[in-house]
């Protein structure tokens, strides 16, 4: 199965989200901001990354993880990828996970201002506190993505 995690920039909640279905953080521990940078991706997209589908890893049960932004096209984005996996008759193998509900005005701020004004400088700790607030509830994002995916998974 291949599951992509979406977010506006591909740079923050996806990337997260991905990190943590692929254990490269502990769920059960909230990071800094300098192991949030450490996990590949994490505030690094630039605008030729926008709309590519980028390879995180392969998780425990060889589901390929990706990460994915996707700009304003909202809840959208996934219904076309969801449209275009029926048309090719693989509809079953992909799992597209919206992470926008889980990011925080802090992460919008921070992310923008790093991101799209190239300020990491201010934008970095902002980003980092609201990444921080957000944790849990990405961790809960990632837990249900794994039950849908093993959901979907047949057994011979």
């Amino acid at each position: 199965m291949k599951i992509i995690y979406h977010c506006f920039g591909g740079s923050h909640s996806s990337v997260l989200a991905a990190a943590l279905h692929l254990d490269l953080i502990d769920k059960k521990k909230i990071p800094g901001i300098s192991e949030m940078m450490s996990i590949p991706y994490f505030d690094k997209t630039t605008k030729a990354d926008f709309g590519s589908i980028r390879l995180m890893g392969v998780d425990e049960y060889h589901n390929e993880i990706y990460v994915l932004g996707k700009k304003n096209l909202g809840s959208r984005y996934g219904k076309i990828l969801m449209g275009i996996a029926e048309i090719l008759g693989v509809k079953e193998d992909l799992l597209t996970v919206d992470c926008m509900s889980r990011v925080n005005w802090s992460m919008k701020i921070g992310g923008f201002t790093s991101r799209r004004m190239g300020w990491s400088r201010l934008g970095r700790p902002v980003l980092g506190k609201g990444t921080e607030a957000a944790f849990l509830d990405l961790v809960n994002l990632v837990e249900i993505t794994r039950i849908k995916a093993m959901k979907r998974v047949q057994v011979v």
